[in-house]
């Protein structure tokens, strides 16, 4: 006994429902990890909406394709920025002061 769920549509014409093997497409996309990392120490990030701010005024830099956060509240925050390409860190320093947050510099 077959059930019909009525989840086919008799009208469709995509080879899944009328018996006639799919063609295999010969393109295949390729995913590339980004291949430079930018990290800064972030203070006074605190909450999601911090993290929101960052990611949004960084991914406006030039050539920023992934930005991460490592959120410490009431520490210090890892922003990390990911691209294939190089990225300005003075501008991604300006987007993080932007968006109302500190670049800590680190010292030797």
């Amino acid at each position: 006994m077959k059930n019909d769920l009525g989840l086919t549509d008799s009208s469709c014409s995509c080879s899944a429902h009328s018996g006639t093997p799919a063609i295999e497409s010969n393109k295949r996309t390729t995913v590339t990890e980004p291949s430079m990392a930018y990290t800064f120490q972030v203070a006074g990030m605190t909450c999601s909406h911090c993290v929101e701010s960052v990611t949004s005024e960084v991914g406006r830099v030039a050539g920023a394709e992934r930005i991460d956060v490592d959120l410490v509240p009431g520490g210090l925050s890892r922003v990390t920025v990911s691209s294939n390409n190089p990225v300005d860190p003075a501008a991604i320093a300006a987007a993080i002061d932007e968006a109302g947050y500190e670049l800590i510099l680190e010292t030797p």
